[in-house]
């Protein structure tokens, strides 16, 4: 990859971040309310029975070079989701959440009935409060995760343009797209904020659908179908966060001062299997991460701050790495960071929210090192309900020389 494109790429993510804050800097309309409320169904008089709904679609356009040095655009719906959950008494709520993810012109059917499918079941639990406050307990197909903030993480306020393939570990192992099948408890105990599940991990594997094989010296998910136990822990220091539904937020643009301190983990006994001495060995899966995560306001002005850092440990068996070629899911460490600082709001509530990512994965499998580094800004049109992200991203994998280096840009809307 030649420095033009790096060099273009800058250029234009520094005069996108120009134009749209001159663009949209202007008053509204007087006879215009971009008021968002809530899309809520009443149940009982005074609203402590209710049904929420939420849908939302997120859009990309990627561009990259090619080997012959041409630029390359590709369009993808990213997500389009629905969720819905409700408050049918004080003990009891049910939550339901299905969508799809990544479809690509090679994901389309002519019809819509032959295509691979598109269209799956996210999220399906229900939960019982055992003790207000302090313990939950639900049952379904869940996203109450181990590991990190960032793998219980909402795809509504993500401060970056996505969250790194990494933090979602278990994707492509144990889990149905970073949802498991089991049962889990939740709750805060004053400033301490924990859950916990005990699941059932998935039959048919990235590994076992892709006829992978554990070979000498390498490691395969062929688990034997023991429960997959997870967990993640955090204290709050400022303001508290709701735990009410799983999903951790991004950033909150200066509504909150939060700062968490937390640690996670994923353990699957026999998850994995590897060849010693001509004999197949069952190997315990262990992953666990620490994390910091501090969002708050910035003097008086409106500005806002941002940042969060993350070291993950993965033992997914000796030099496993999912699918034969993956450095992001594979057993090593990373260090992950993102920092960002959201500007005070322009005259009609829109605001600019420039960003910094890295990380840096050592696999057990590779000799080399691999990193990356994302540079973007958020584009607020209405807080995270309407918003444009544009992002410049440079990857050097581990099992190559090469960088790959795209830039994309995402349209997102959620009611």
């Amino acid at each position: 990859m030649n420095g033009k494109f790096l060099l273009k790429a800058m250029v234009l993510l520094l005069g996108l971040q120009l134009s749209v804050g001159s663009l949209w800097a202007q008053e509204p309309k007087p006879e215009e309310d971009h008021s968002y409320k809530p899309l809520t169904l009443k149940l009982s008089e005074d609203g402590k029975k209710y049904v929420r709904f939420i849908t939302w679609h997120q859009f990309w356009a990627t561009f990259q070079e090619d080997a012959a040095g041409d630029l390359k655009t590709n369009f993808l719906l990213r997500r389009s989701r629905f969720l819905a959950f409700a408050q049918v008494s004080p003990r009891f709520l049910i939550l339901t959440h299905f969508g799809l993810n990544s479809l690509g012109p090679g994901g389309m059917d002519a019809l819509g009935t032959l295509a691979p499918a598109q269209l799956f079941m996210h999220d399906a639990w229900a939960e019982y409060r055992v003790v207000e406050g302090q313990l939950y307990i639900g049952a379904g197909l869940h996203y109450w995760n181990g590991i990190s903030r960032l793998t219980n993480q909402s795809t509504l306020n993500i401060m970056t343009l996505d969250a790194p393939r990494f933090n979602w570990a278990s994707i492509g192992t144990t889990d149905q797209f970073a949802r498991h099948l089991g049962v889990y408890a939740k709750g805060q105990l004053g400033r301490f904020d924990y859950r916990v599940a005990v699941n059932e991990p998935i039959a048919n594997t990235l590994d076992l659908t892709r006829g992978l094989q554990p070979l000498p010296d390498t490691a395969a998910y062929l688990h034997t179908g023991k429960k997959v136990y997870t967990g993640y822990f955090n204290y709050q220091f400022l303001d508290k966060e709701s735990n009410k539904l799983p999903y951790m937020v991004g950033t909150y643009i200066g509504a909150k001062k939060v700062f968490n301190i937390g640690a996670g983990f994923l353990y699957h006994p026999e998850g994995s299997a590897s060849i010693e001495n001509a004999a197949r060995v069952q190997n315990d899966v262990l992953l666990f991460a620490i994390d910091a995560f501090y969002d708050a306001p910035v003097g008086t002005n409106g500005s806002a701050v941002s940042a969060y850092l993350a070291y993950y440990n993965f033992d997914f068996g000796p030099n496993y790495r999912l699918g034969g070629n993956s450095d992001l899911v594979a057993t090593g460490n990373i260090l992950y960071g993102q920092l960002g600082y959201a500007l005070p709001a322009f005259s009609n509530g829109t605001r600019l929210m420039p960003y910094v990512s890295f990380s840096n994965r050592s696999i057990e499998v590779a000799d080399d090192p691999a990193n990356s580094l994302g540079v973007g800004f958020n584009y607020f049109i209405s807080g995270h309900n309407a918003k444009i992200t544009c992002e410049f991203d440079s990857n050097k994998g581990a099992f190559s020389d090469d960088r790959t280096n795209l830039f994309r840009i995402q349209a997102m809307i959620f009611l």
